[in-house]
């Protein structure tokens, strides 16, 4: 910047000349420099001013938009700027075939102390041990006062125990955000869907991991994040589920049962509309496993498929099929059922010592259920083609359903086939297997001969399944299974309008030590309806039951297990959307009135 100067020489010359006071400039110089300097520093004031503003106005504005973003935003747990897993507890939920809430998520609470921030933990464990009878009021007082920071008091809390805890009024008391897995339903399903519980656990949230059943077979698909937002859907019908459960535990308590199961298939798709095991429980409040005593005595059991037993005459089917499969025999080929009959050292009889011979048809002896029959039957059959038929049916090999028990739940098979064995595993008795191995194989039969795997997730589309006998061959068993009904062991088991067909089955239960408990009795009736044209098969297994209105116990499926199927199917057929075929009289028919 150039400075000009106060008296300039050469107006001070001119001045002189003029006769002024040359002083008169150098004043008027200082008053015009003092000027400039006061506009400049009110320039830079003004600048400096609106600088100030503009940041304050740009400060405000962004924590205004801040705290509006919070407000409208979802809490979220603080994230720890340490590396580590995240936490997630989301899972989707389950439906059943129809879209219907088997299990989902709930949100709820738990409850936490960090007793170093308590006021009166004297005062604390009481009133907790008020609340909650399972703890103990010292227990929890030494808890507290032993130092240490934190300890976990309640994993889920009700809405009224929240309440109650936060009336105690004590700092040291906290609650944690957390969902938990709720199964709406209660105990129906339960076998089905088993159970979750908590995995890794925060303060802030907690893992849901699936421990039993669906649950836990499919816990990679229910906690994937990508997949959430969709149920799964199970194959499984709530309305005939809970037809079934209805029906069975009725029948326990009529049949004077310890326990019962039942499967329903749906031949064209495998899909299992319904699997019931009683007694039962409450997946919301699992109960702990047994440890020691038999397993089948527990809740969890699920009889229909870790039930692994001898279902007897149920199996006598398979025998003709196969016979009739390979050319041996056909429906009327007569078949030697002289009993007793003499193997070696054994000696195979008829049900209380009743003698079916010389002679019965291949169809009559599923009718009259005839051990020598399908003795015979077996052994021009042969071990080794009778094994690779068992295995052709699944009969050899745990169900490949979507249960994590499944796996866990093979068929027992004599290591050694002897011709002995292939007599008595030809009428179900020497080989165990679940109701749901006998289910799928009855399936086959239904469907034309083809043998689709049982699913208990609903399908869009149906497997290519495996041809195990041909269509003429499965429509022969078909029909007798249906004569079984009409006039045989099975009587009870006419549904009006719904054809039945199914084949008894009663066995005596093994002993822990060899042998058999003449006493106690596993009771089965396999179905197939209509057996004109099977759409489902349902197989039903009644524990230890008797039938005790008469003189003396009865305690054969066919006094006891076959009523209680013929129910469920009488109440579930309609719900499957199954019409009754009624043979109405000509409507220009003249009937007698009665007397």
């Amino acid at each position: 910047m150039i400075r000009t100067p106060l008296r300039p020489l050469a107006r001070v010359l001119q001045a002189r000349e003029k006769g002024e006071n040359p002083d008169h400039i150098e004043r008027e110089n200082i008053r015009l420099r003092a000027e400039d300097t006061r506009a400049r520093a009110l320039n830079r004031a003004e600048g400096r001013l609106l600088l100030l503003g503009a940041a304050f106005f740009t400060a405000f504005a962004v924590v205004g938009i801040r705290m509006g973003t919070l407000a409208a935003s979802v809490p979220e747990e603080p994230r720890s700027a340490a590396t580590g897993t995240e936490i997630s507890g989301r899972r989707a939920d389950i439906t059943d075939r129809n879209g219907r809430i088997l299990a989902t998520n709930f949100s709820t609470f738990s409850l936490y102390a960090q007793p170093k921030q308590m006021v009166d933990p004297k005062h604390v464990a009481t009133q907790l041990a008020t609340l909650f009878p399972d703890m103990n009021a010292e227990d929890l007082e030494r808890r507290f006062t032993d130092g240490r920071s934190f300890m976990w008091l309640r994993k889920k809390l009700s809405p009224e125990q929240m309440q109650s805890v936060h009336d105690i009024g004590d700092p040291g008391l906290l609650f944690g955000p957390r969902d938990m897995r709720l199964y709406p339903n209660g105990k129906l399903a339960a076998h089905v869907l088993g159970g979750a519980s908590f995995g890794a656990e925060g303060v802030h949230s907690a893992e849901v991991i699936g421990t039993a059943g669906v649950e836990r077979a499919m816990d990679a698909r229910l906690r994937d994040p990508a997949q959430a937002a969709t149920p799964l859907a199970l194959s499984i019908d709530l309305t005939v589920q809970s037809t079934m459960a209805e029906v069975l535990e009725a029948g326990m308590v009529m049949m004077n049962a310890k326990g019962a199961a039942g499967v329903l298939l749906d031949v064209h798709t495998g899909e299992i509309i319904s699997m019931v095991s009683l007694p039962d429980f409450d997946p919301n409040d699992r109960p702990t496993p047994l440890l020691q005593g038999d397993p089948g005595d527990s809740p969890l059991f699920n009889r229909s498929l870790q039930g692994v037993y001898e279902l007897g005459s149920t199996a006598k089917i398979f025998a003709a099929a196969q016979a009739m499969e390979l050319g041996l025999v056909n429906p009327n080929s007569m078949v030697d059922a002289n009993a007793p009959m003499r193997w070696g050292k054994h000696k195979i009889g008829e049900f209380e010592g009743k003698n079916y011979g010389p002679l019965l048809s291949v169809t009559d002896v599923i009718v009259k259920s005839s051990n020598v029959g399908t003795a015979h039957l077996a052994l021009q059959i042969g071990g080794e083609r009778q094994q690779a038929f068992f295995k052709s049916l699944g009969l050899f090999d745990p169900v490949p359903i979507e249960l994590t028990e499944a796996p866990g739940a093979g068929p027992l098979i004599p290591k050694r086939w002897a011709d002995i064995v292939t007599i008595t595993t030809s009428y179900g008795h020497g080989m165990s297997v679940s109701p749901m191995h006998l289910a799928s194989a009855y399936a086959a039969i239904a469907n034309d001969g083809v043998l689709l795997p049982p699913t208990l997730l609903k399908r869009d589309t149906i497997p290519q399944g495996t041809r195990v006998m041909s269509q003429q061959t499965a429509a022969a068993s078909a029909s007798m299974l249906r004569q079984v009904v009409t006039r045989g062991t099975a009587s009870f088991g006419e549904v009006e309008g719904y054809e039945v067909g199914g084949k008894t089955g009663t066995a005596d239960k093994v002993k822990k030590g060899g042998g058999y408990d003449k006493g106690k009795n596993i009771n089965t009736f396999a179905s197939i309806f209509p057996a004109s044209d099977p759409q489902y098969v349902l197989v039903v297994t009644l524990d230890e039951a008797s039938e005790n209105t008469g003189p003396k116990p009865r305690r054969t499926a066919g006094w006891t297990t076959v009523p209680v199927a013929a129910e469920v199917i009488r109440r579930t057929a309609p719900l499957l959307g199954l019409r009754p075929k009624i043979d109405y009289p000509p409507l220009n028919a003249v009937s007698a009135p009665k007397p």
